[in-house]
């Protein structure tokens, strides 16, 4: 990659670490559901209107918007609501580690669910030891049960849909990535909204007129802007180096929830991070083949 690429990449980096510090700050005016569908909703509309004015065309099969709503299920609504319902019991910068375990599940999954996406012996490994980290992560939380413990179950379940989602957008590929983004998110806001609307609407004339800031920047930057510039990267440099991001995007959360949020660094979070970073960098396998040559 060129230092355009590597800049363009650090900026996804921070615009996705950021989302966990903004999800923090939007849980003090809104709830868990009003957060997903008003992120759901400003992307929606984004990813639309940037279909329409680039010329590209949205499916018309209705088969093909079924597989979409199971998409946005996967992709959106559910780990979206799991994550920020997460977020209400345990800190940002923990949030995006244990979300940095996605590529881990995508790994083990893809040996089950795909054919030519087997486990090879640095795979295995590399999964044993981003594992190991979670482990180190939540172990302790879970000696008696609690509140923070369920949160650190829910974000591992949203990075395990993540997982499910990838894969399944494998059978996307006659779509272009952003017509994919718009469909997925469009079913999303369909189930989503009225749900809202029923639950909280009340809730919504109570919330300050700033706070809608922190939710239409999750739903324009660290959502549409972020879809873009990462399916940008795939197509400049490639799914693989676009992938370093899940490395950098802890980094930022981790940064940006220290030194704004306040938020205390432990130990074993620092410890959990290493082995999951390992495990990532196992899996990947560049920096062993380097070594090797």
């Amino acid at each position: 990659m060129g230092r355009q690429e590597w800049l363009l990449l650090l900026f996804l980096s921070l615009i996705w670490g950021g989302s966990f510090f903004l999800i923090k700050i939007a849980l003090e005016d809104f709830s868990p559901l009003l957060i997903v569908t008003g992120r759901i909703l400003v992307a929606a509309i984004a990813l639309n209107a940037f279909v329409y004015m680039t010329g590209k065309k949205m499916p018309t099969s209705l088969a093909t918007w079924r597989r979409f709503m199971l998409m946005g299920l996967l992709n959106n609504l559910i780990p979206f609501s799991l994550i920020t319902w997460g977020q209400l019991h345990i800190s940002s910068s923990l949030t995006s580690i244990l979300n940095a375990t996605n590529p881990l599940f995508t790994v083990l999954l893809a040996h089950f669910l795909t054919q030519d996406e087997k486990l090879t012996i640095n795979r295995l490994l590399g999964v044993v030891i981003g594992l190991i980290g979670t482990v180190v992560l939540i172990a302790p939380d879970f000696q008696q049960i609690s509140l923070e413990g369920w949160g650190q179950l829910a974000v591992l379940g949203g990075a395990f849909c993540y997982s499910l989602a990838g894969i399944y957008t494998r059978g996307f590929r006659q779509f272009a990535p952003v017509v994919v983004a718009a469909s997925t998110v469009s079913c999303s806001v369909l189930v989503l909204l009225p749900i809202s609307l029923i639950v909280g609407g009340a809730d919504l004339l109570k919330v300050r007129a700033t706070a809608w800031l922190t939710i239409f920047t999750l739903g324009f930057l660290c959502t549409e802007i972020a879809y873009l510039l990462y399916f940008h990267l795939i197509a400049v440099s490639g799914a693989t180096n676009a992938a370093l991001v899940t490395f950098l995007i802890p980094i930022s959360a981790l940064l940006l929830g220290f030194f704004i949020l306040h938020e205390r660094i432990e130990g074993k979070a620092v410890a959990g991070m290493i082995l999951i970073f390992v495990g990532l960098a196992v899996i990947d396998g560049r920096l062993w083949f380097r070594q090797k040559v």
